[in-house]
């Protein structure tokens, strides 16, 4: 039987990886197996938002079943930022390394370190979308700790954990984490559905 194509609309490697991990019954490509290397936008205000704007993009201009992430990370103390703002936080052309230390800079003397991962899947299939969401809760770290991961997994603990994202493999983290909370209700709803 022939898995079902899904494009993934994303040019993260690490992204790519954890999410072929997890959905092993499809075909999962990334933007550039389908030579799209254009540059989609994300102008929206929310992480729904931003992942429609990425999978309407690729089925119009494509033709192809796909689904989009956009991933946020909310700071209770900072009024949920930097949250759509996550991967540009310390500018447009900043790193995570920059990120993290605006972060931390910015908690610095704030007790409240409550704060969630929270990721939005737009999936378009056949002619359908479908919205998928995962939370997962935990604090921000007062310092780095770990050197796996991406983003700002060094200084995020889940809830119920005595270590950070960045400490965790593959695998740990996806059971637990936003992105992979996401996922699993996008394969169950595939599972049914395909």
């Amino acid at each position: 039987m022939n898995k079902l194509k899904l494009v993934f609309a994303t040019n993260n490697k690490n992204k790519l990886k954890e999410v072929q991990a997890m959905l092993t019954n499809f075909e999962i490509v990334s933007l550039a197996d389908i030579n799209c290397f254009d540059d989609i936008p994300e102008t929206a205000d929310t992480l729904e938002g931003n992942a429609i704007l990425k999978a309407n993009y690729i089925t119009e201009k494509f033709g192809l079943n796909c689904f989009a992430d956009d991933t946020g990370l909310e700071v209770e103390a900072l009024n949920n930022a930097p949250g759509v703002y996550s991967a540009r936080y310390a500018g447009e052309e900043n790193s995570a390394e920059n990120n993290m230390h605006k972060l931390l800079n910015e908690l610095n003397k704030e007790a409240n370190r409550k704060a969630q991962f929270r990721t939005a899947i737009a999936l378009n299939l056949e002619g359908n979308q479908y919205i998928f969401e995962g939370i997962c809760k935990g604090e921000i770290l007062k310092q780095k700790q770990g050197d796996s991961g991406f983003g700002y997994d060094p200084i995020f603990m889940p809830n119920g954990y005595n270590k950070s994202f960045a400490e965790m493999d593959m695998i740990e983290k996806g059971k637990i984490s936003h992105r992979g909370k996401a996922i699993e209700k996008l394969v169950t709803f595939l599972n049914k559905n395909s």
